[in-house]
């Protein structure tokens, strides 16, 4: 069998083939021992080739022998494993735990331009993350938290220490948490919303990444585009599923 792992730096998505099907699909937190999880993640698994991306894609060729080991850039997974799912895609914004990426395609899974966000969390998932405990709400509610907000507050910085400064200010002046969350989560569409300007904006528009399940963020996304994204049915496997392919090609 051949695998595709992604190792990002919240997570790790593993997809198996089993010829052209998916014989398993499997997902755990990268944590802070990345070697011990791809462990766990791989353990009753016997590979011919596994294909890796993601922050940690070096490790595997470290951890794994008995089998071939591939490596791949993020932004080519993503374009092979969502042309795989939505063969018309031809933009991609991947929201992920530390990176955005918005990738424009020709088709086939061929990459035309692409920008990346790397260096800081600013607009990520680790950024709502973090934002999410300032509001005492569980990641997996915040974005419904949000959009029970009517008016969302200007949240200028995003950076995630000065968003939090100004997010707690504003809680001082009494403003309506609601509002504030909805306007935390506006300000990651519209750092967005530039990145896939850049790249070249044009449909289908496929959302993919862990944020993708923000329900707050698919919203205000559509209504600043005024496009309505695709989204995986599990959107943060996109990766993982694209290695995979890349390593059954090869």
């Amino acid at each position: 069998m051949i695998a595709g792992i992604d190792i990002g730096s919240r997570s790790m998505e593993l997809v198996v083939l089993d010829g052209d099907k998916i014989f398993i699909k499997r997902k755990l937190p990268t944590t802070f021992d990345p070697a011990s999880q791809i462990k766990n993640i791989l353990k009753d698994v016997t590979l011919t080739r596994i294909a890796a991306t993601g922050y940690g894609r070096k490790l595997v060729t470290e951890e794994l022998t008995g089998c071939e080991c591939l490596s791949l850039t993020e932004i080519k997974a993503y374009a092979l494993g969502v042309s795989h799912i939505y063969p018309e895609a031809r933009t991609i914004l991947d929201i992920g735990g530390q990176d955005t990426k918005a990738i424009s395609l020709l088709g086939k899974g061929k990459v035309a331009k692409f920008e990346m966000n790397d260096r800081c969390a600013a607009g990520t998932g680790k950024f709502l993350e973090h934002l999410a405990t300032v509001f005492q709400i569980p990641i997996e509610d915040f974005g419904s938290y949000a959009l029970e907000g009517t008016e969302p507050l200007m949240i200028n910085s995003m950076c995630t220490v000065f968003a939090e400064t100004e997010a707690t200010s504003l809680m001082a002046q009494g403003k309506n948490p609601r509002d504030i969350a909805l306007g935390l989560h506006g300000s990651i569409v519209r750092r967005t919303t530039n990145m896939l300007g850049r790249v070249g904006l044009k449909g289908p528009l496929v959302f993919a990444g862990g944020v993708a399940n923000n329900p707050c963020v698919v919203s205000m996304l559509k209504e600043a585009l005024d496009i309505e994204p695709l989204i995986p049915e599990e959107p943060d496997f996109a990766g993982a599923l694209g290695a995979a392919i890349h390593a059954k090609v090869q």
